[in-house]
């Protein structure tokens, strides 16, 4: 390739250890690995579907081109990545000998068919990240050249890759509805572990591939099943029964994981979870009049007292946000933006400024709120959101759905007023954050602008940080992008906190690279 070339990281060695494996222990083969899922997904396909729940389950099955570890970026698909000097052309050099579960190679043929028809169209966050990839270029099976029509830098494609980098196999898809295809319920990968069942409302099953590209010895299991528990009472009862080996992402209430985590059988905390920092939000529909009044969403922000909500919901994991990037985003975060101190004064001031007095009943006017089915920490928020409303005039009605009928209903159908749940920041603002706030993507993306925020001003912003390759010009850009989101706001980024775990010590190498529940765990074993 013309141009210099730009090489970020190199897969050292023979397969060098994406993490360390059993150290001072002898691996124990075989056995189950029985995995807590708070609730089902509609789809099993990480390239339609950017999202934990989905990657929790299919990151087993099917491999992203580059996988994230404690000593920075690894190849797993792709074993290097280089870019030409004007940000235009990135080659991805492929792993040789890989096969498909149904044992078709694994080709360049299936990274640019990925490319073009699943992340650039279809795959929420993907979509605005790959809005300029022109066409995906395979001059031998194992090398993929992606070209854009601007620059793209390569740090910013190559900390997407864990999450919006997952092939498809072309043979099952091509010619097809994608979106209808059966494989988005029954993935074939290339993965540690094969797909073997799916019970709906009760169980998922995986075997293990015994054909596995990284040798014979891998995986350690013999299979994993997820199990589908939303009651957390009964969740938090299966596991200290040792029915359950592990509940990720906050599956089990706060109470629960605090005082299981105190019995010396179990590990607790945010270990694994680094590269998945959430924030609690608000997300206001523009669309409403009340709500496109900026003194309204003033108003709101005013009302919420976040120390309050850390104490008693977060359990003091958390901090207050500043905007749509956390302090975990390294130099693009900036703490210098607009802030709203909880003052329900103000909020009652700016709302009567606005025209919205209490009627007889101490009622100014009403919202439908939506919080996402999430776990604990979306449904408490969005309680005490309630009841923060109703103390400066406002009735907020909590409208509960299934994980299907809040995105649908919030980012397809665009039926709500104000609605609640997680932004997960993903290494940089690009991948899973600007989207939030850029105007154009498609109806029913979830976790996208579906607000009805338009900015010019935004827009220009993000484009310009997502094309420039210089790394500190683009957190400028990115300082200015999180200052114009905490005066617009178009959604509040409340609270920003870990996710937390709970695992059974009988499982080993848990939680050893900072997006561990998303990942393969081809070496991951059971102490039986």
């Amino acid at each position: 390739m013309r141009g210099v070339k730009k090489r970020l990281w190199l897969l050292g060695g023979a397969l060098c250890a994406f993490v360390a494996s059993a150290q001072a222990e002898d691996v124990k083969r075989g056995g189950t690995a029985v995995i807590h899922m708070n609730t089902e997904q509609g789809v099993l396909n990480p390239a339609l579907r950017a999202s934990t729940g989905v990657y929790q389950i299919t990151g087993k099955f099917m491999e992203p081109l580059i996988d994230k570890s404690y000593d920075g970026y690894v190849g797993v698909l792709a074993t290097d990545w280089s870019s030409s000097a004007d940000g235009k052309a990135i080659t991805f050099k492929l792993r040789p000998g890989v096969k498909w579960h149904d044992g078709a190679a694994f080709t360049c043929d299936d990274v640019a068919y990925s490319a073009m028809n699943l992340w650039k169209k279809l795959l929420n966050y993907s979509s605005t990240l790959q809005a300029n990839l022109d066409a995906v270029d395979c001059p031998d099976p194992t090398t993929a050249v992606f070209r854009y029509s601007s620059p793209m830098p390569l740090d910013l494609l190559v900390a997407a890759m864990p999450d919006l980098g997952h092939p498809v196999p072309k043979h099952l898809y091509d010619g097809t509805d994608i979106l209808k295809n059966p494989y988005n319920q029954k993935p074939v990968g290339t993965g540690p572990f094969k797909f073997q069942k799916y019970e709906r409302g009760q169980y998922i099953i995986a075997e293990r591939n015994a054909d596995y590209w990284r040798g014979k010895q891998y995986p350690y299991l013999d299979r994993i099943i997820w199990r589908f528990i939303p009651d957390k009472a009964a969740a938090a009862a299966a596991f200290e029964a040792g029915e359950i080996h592990e509940s990720g992402f906050n599956g089990i209430s706060m109470e629960d994981m605090q005082r299981l985590g105190k019995d010396p059988r179990f590990d607790m905390g945010p270990k694994g979870f680094e590269n998945n920092v959430a924030q609690s939000t608000v997300e206001f529909n523009l669309r409403n009049p009340i709500l496109a009044d900026i003194r309204v969403r003033k108003a709101i922000y005013h009302a919420l007292d976040t120390d309050f909500a850390l104490k008693t919901i977060m359990r003091g994991y958390g901090k207050k946000g500043t905007g749509p990037v956390p302090s975990a985003g390294g130099i693009n975060y900036t703490a210098d933006v607009t802030t709203y101190p909880f003052d329900p004064d103000k909020a009652r001031a700016l709302l009567d400024e606005a025209g919205y007095k209490p009627d007889a009943n101490g009622i100014r006017f009403k919202l439908r709120h939506r919080p996402a089915p999430w776990g604990e920490y979306t449904q408490l928020w969005a309680e005490y959101y309630a009841q923060a409303l109703k103390k400066i005039g406002i009735a907020v009605e909590l409208v509960t759905n299934d994980a299907p009928g809040f995105l649908n209903g919030v980012y397809r159908d665009h039926n709500f007023d104000t609605a609640s749940g997680w932004h997960q920041f993903r290494a940089d603002p690009a991948v899973s954050t600007t989207v939030w706030l850029r105007s154009g993507a498609p109806v029913g993306t979830a976790w996208s602008n579906q607000f009805g925020y338009k900015s010019a001003e935004m827009d220009r912003l993000i484009d310009d940080a997502a094309a420039e390759l210089d790394t500190s010009k683009r957190a400028g850009l990115y300082h200015q992008i999180q200052k114009l989101a905490m005066t617009d706001l178009p959604v509040i980024f409340a609270i920003e906190h870990p996710f937390l775990g709970i695992t059974s010590k009988k499982l080993k190498n848990h939680h050893n690279t900072p997006r561990w529940d998303s990942s393969s765990w081809y070496d991951l074993w059971l102490d039986k």
